[in-house]
């Protein structure tokens, strides 16, 4: 019984997301953003290839810059969020300022599987849309560069849309969140943009700031200072999911990238320049995932609760 009452809810749901012009117009958003990225890249990367190394070309595709456009994943990084949180910010205000909230609880179902059905049908539009991207974008590349990615680069690419899906279900989970905290939609959808440019735009200055009260490295310029401060403002940027998710998804893309952290000249000689292959790499972005993970998890543990404990009056 309670099965099928969530299939039901998650199909009306389902069908909510892609019928609504909201959805439509992010969609749109992205995917003619991502495109232009993606042309701009393969154009530089085709005009290029005779002259340089082969290897991971296909991967190039994704956090190549054109001359004036950013790369694939920086758009995913700054528009990813705004799928997430346009999918959930009035998810339970918007239905209990309708009244249609109220009449669905009447009914002899399950409290838990109206925001259960919520948050797995906002995920699965999310998934919808990042592996249909990928493919579309997996299609275009080969035509445009002609080179079919390997083995190594298809599991490189499936592990960056699996991060994608996690970090703009992060952002989902906050804005159902903000749905069930704030009445009025409205203020939900500001609270959610609030947190969003804190995040992702202000936290970055702010590290700066205090690592330089915690830490000043420029009244004593010594190693461990500078080191203490480096990594302070590291610490402090990884608050923001965005900082975690382009430090994943830069080392899953990028195979030459063999460390996240900082590493001084001494630790450098020996090295011997190489890539690294696909577990190693999943590896060193284990924690980022499992972090991506957890805050969803969190946010969306705290909504079940304050959902099942909240009063719906009619």
């Amino acid at each position: 019984m309670k099965s099928k009452c969530l299939w039901v809810l998650y199909k009306k749901e389902m069908a909510d997301h892609l019928k609504s012009r909201r959805f439509f117009i992010i969609l749109m958003l992205v995917v003619i953003t991502g495109f232009s990225a993606i042309y701009a890249a393969a154009y530089g990367i085709s005009s290029a290839v005779e002259q340089e190394n082969n290897s991971f070309v296909f991967l190039r595709l994704f956090t190549t810059s054109g001359s004036s456009i950013p790369s694939f994943v920086a758009f995913i990084s700054f528009l990813g969020p705004l799928v997430g949180l346009s999918l959930g910010f009035d998810s339970i205000n918007g239905e209990v300022n309708r009244g249609s909230l109220s009449r669905l609880l009447a009914q002899p179902i399950p409290r838990d599987t109206v925001i259960n059905g919520k948050f797995l049908a906002g995920v699965s539009v999310i998934t919808l849309m990042m592996l249909s991207m990928g493919l579309a974008i997996g299609g275009l590349g080969i035509i445009m560069i002609g080179i079919p990615p390997t083995s190594d680069e298809i599991l490189r690419i499936l592990a960056f849309l699996i991060f994608s899906i996690f970090y703009i279900s992060l952002w989902l989970a906050i804005s159902q969140l903000f749905s069930l905290l704030l009445r009025q939609t409205a203020t939900s959808a500001l609270a959610c943009i609030a947190v969003w440019l804190f995040l992702s735009v202000f936290i970055g200055l702010l590290s700066g700031v205090i690592a330089d009260v915690l830490y000043p490295a420029d009244k004593v310029e010594t190693v461990e200072a500078v080191l203490r401060n480096s990594k302070t403002e590291l610490m402090i940027n990884r608050i923001s999911p965005s900082t975690v998710y382009n430090e994943a998804v830069i080392t899953m893309l990028n195979p030459g990238v063999r460390t996240l952290g900082f590493i001084t000249q001494d630790q450098l000689v020996g090295a011997i320049p190489g890539t690294l292959p696909f577990f190693q790499s999943l590896l060193l972005t284990w924690p980022h995932l499992v972090s991506l993970i957890a805050a969803t998890m969190i946010c969306f543990a705290v909504s079940y609760v304050y959902f099942m404990k909240q009063e719906v009056r009619m």
